[in-house]
């Protein structure tokens, strides 16, 4: 199969989970066995959900979606958040699954951040603070991981959880900067027990280097499993309502770089559904209630802190918006055929309309059907890093309404309207309800014969 990395094009939610457990369930016998999968994005907070054979489930958070398969193991890269205490809850239910060796099977880059209750905390009073403006985080404490390290050179790391005394003084640093800037927040625990846990976690699970994903890319072909989607990227999404990680290719392919392969060594798979879901607020142009209604999903629901789970037709101008930031895929995994199928009121979204005359600093369109006086538009336009441009793109994303056709069948109107293979096919969460693509049928063959898709 070779390496291959999962990214979901749309907001999350798409099926990254049972994608990366099937490529890993490869039978003996049949080719080169998944030695491991890394995780190269987000932290706790990911939520992907795999069903085995015989209807046992988990909710892969940090360990690799592989897990269930013996022997392959799982890797949490520098860009990983770490929650040590969450990985433990994590560890404890597999075990309770029987898979009783997932920590034995689990490294962790030194360099990679740590999440802690003071995080997780300071999250909460944040968002809470918003009111009616949340922007739907998860409330584990991602974002602020992620923004206390920025300010902040001393954040904890990984590698702190092996020199107890700089653990401890970092953790107390970090509990003080909570106390002082959420006065009225929720209670937590103090610095010697933080610090007590992630010792623990340190003498449990192998803590390692640099150089140590060159080894683990030479002993087998591993997957690169992504987490939440490229609608939701730090610099390419919606923003405000976004989260702070980077879920495009990009950190995939930069461990992949350091660890000396070439360029391009790895399959780009694009996983979506065949039709869209958003967790929480945002812009959602093809949010339909009706089908929120009708398709109950019975793994994600409405939470405290994410909001609502919505429900929308396929959404060609934002999965044509995903390839284009992503430098686009070899090949598209297409989930939820079977929810497809057996609905034909399900359509695709072609074009946006808008009423707003268009503004010249409000990026929209490269494909538009006409003037500046609203009308339709066909793809986004895509930029540099720039958050003030993105919130311009979220403004006129409210306002549009999507130009609808029907849908067909799933997987040929999705490789018509994204100019891209489906290479594998998802008809149910397990491992067998997976078929190889309509048009092209292995991954690899689609790398052969087609280049890379945007």
């Amino acid at each position: 199969m070779g390496h291959v990395i999962v990214v979901d094009l749309g907001f999350g939610d798409a099926g990254k989970g049972t994608v990366v457990d099937h490529l890993c369930s490869v039978p003996a016998g049949t080719g080169r066995p998944v030695a491991a999968v890394v995780r190269f994005n987000g932290g706790a907070q990911a939520a992907h959900n795999v069903v085995t054979a015989d209807g046992r489930h988990h909710t892969f958070a940090q360990f690799g979606s592989g897990t269930f398969t013996p022997g392959v193991r799982t890797h949490l890269s520098r860009f990983m958040l770490v929650d040590p205490l969450a990985l433990a809850a994590e560890a404890d239910h597999l075990r309770a699954l029987g898979v009783a060796d997932a920590l034995d099977r689990l490294t962790v880059d030194r360099d990679a951040l740590l999440t802690t209750p003071y995080h997780r905390a300071a999250n909460r009073a944040r968002e809470s603070a918003r009111g009616a403006a949340r922007h739907g985080s998860c409330g584990m404490g991602i974002g602020e991981t992620v923004s206390y390290s920025l300010a902040n050179p001393s954040a904890p790391r990984v590698g702190d959880c092996l020199a107890p005394a700089r653990l401890r003084r970092r953790l107390s640093e970090l509990r003080d900067w909570y106390r002082d800037t959420f006065p009225s927040g929720e209670d937590v625990p103090d610095a010697d027990a933080c610090a007590g846990a992630f010792t623990a976690f340190a003498d449990r699970v192998e803590i390692v280097g640099a150089g140590h994903l060159r080894a683990l890319l030479s002993s087998g072909d591993v997957v690169f499993e992504g987490a939440q989607g490229v609608l939701l990227d730090e610099w390419h999404g919606f923003h405000p309502y976004t989260t702070w990680s980077t879920t495009t290719f990009a950190n995939a392919e930069t461990l992949l770089a350091e660890a000396g392969e070439p360029g391009g060594s790895a399959t780009r798979l694009g996983v979506l559904r065949a039709y869209m879901t958003r967790h929480g607020p945002g812009p959602f142009v093809t949010e339909d209630p009706a089908l929120t209604a009708d398709l109950p999903d019975p793994h994600n629901a409405a939470g405290r802190w994410q909001g609502a789970f919505r429900v929308g037709h396929l959404d060609a101008v934002a999965l044509r918006y995903a390839l284009d930031v992503t430098g686009g895929v070899d090949g598209l995994a297409v989930t939820h055929l079977d929810v497809a199928g057996a609905r034909p009121d399900l359509r695709v979204c072609l074009s946006y309309e808008l009423d707003r005359a268009y503004e010249i600093d409000s990026p929209v369109t490269t494909d538009r059907a006409d003037g500046h006086d609203g009308g339709r538009v066909g793809r986004l336009e895509t930029g540099p890093p720039d958050l003030d441009r993105q919130a311009a793109l979220t403004r006129r994303l409210l306002t549009a309404r999507p130009v609808y056709a029907p849908l067909g069948r799933a997987e040929e109107t999705i490789e018509d309207v994204l100019g891209a293979p489906v290479v594998l096919r998802s008809y149910g969460p397990a491992a067998g309800d997976k078929r190889p693509g309509h048009l092209r049928t292995p991954i690899d063959a689609a790398r052969r014969e087609t280049p890379r898709s945007r």
